[in-house]
């Protein structure tokens, strides 16, 4: 294998929103992690959009939240660029084991009701306006993500799938199955803890 195939596959692993991973790919003038903190104002403009009046200034510590988050990502992209993992069941373990980790930090920050990455905040907007679960929107989103991502690639790359494997599709698919299955179980003790 090639070393940007594998650059391409560790990035791919790491990109939370899909299709940014596709156009970092593309448009190398700027890294993941600045395309992210695009992307998640872009988030921003939609929940208030979505949540008019609602949307609460406090929400606006995604802005700084998000920086930080596109700056964690491109650390994380280099310091993965170091992992000598070839094998596929341990990429596709750690891929499960990463997908659980992020529906576990989701699912604690939708109970308690702390500030969230747009990328939530968005899918929570989502929800409380159209008053569907958030694991079920969540599932529907990352969808649209990959989706999205996969139509990218065969624009840029002449009909070639570049940065879109089958990790990327298990976390779309898993995420918000998983937050769904965490908020059923944990949903009303933290809530009774938070209460107290």
């Amino acid at each position: 294998m090639k070393e940007n195939e594998t650059n391409v596959m560790s990035r791919g692993e790491l990109a939370r929103r899909y299709f940014l991973l596709v156009v970092s790919l593309k448009a190398t003038a700027l890294s993941l992690g600045s395309w992210l903190i695009a992307w998640n104002f872009l988030l921003i403009a939609g929940q208030v959009l979505l949540l008019r009046r609602r949307f609460s200034p406090v929400q606006l510590l995604q802005v700084p939240l998000s920086f930080l988050f596109g700056w964690f990502t491109d650390l994380g992209v280099w310091l993965a660029g170091f992992l000598p993992v070839s094998a596929y069941p341990v990429r596709l373990g750690l891929v499960v084991l990463g997908t659980l980790v992020l529906a576990l930090g989701v699912s604690l920050s939708v109970v308690a009701g702390v500030i969230m990455n747009s990328g939530e905040a968005f899918v929570k907007a989502l929800a409380d306006t159209t008053g569907k679960r958030f694991g079920d929107l969540k599932i529907a989103f990352d969808v649209v993500c990959v989706l999205g991502a996969v139509a990218l690639s065969l624009l840029f790359f002449h009909f070639t799938v570049q940065g879109t494997r089958e990790g990327t599709v298990i976390a779309a698919l898993c995420t918000g199955f998983f937050v769904n299955l965490i908020l059923g179980r944990v949903r009303q003790p933290l809530e009774r803890l938070l209460r107290a």
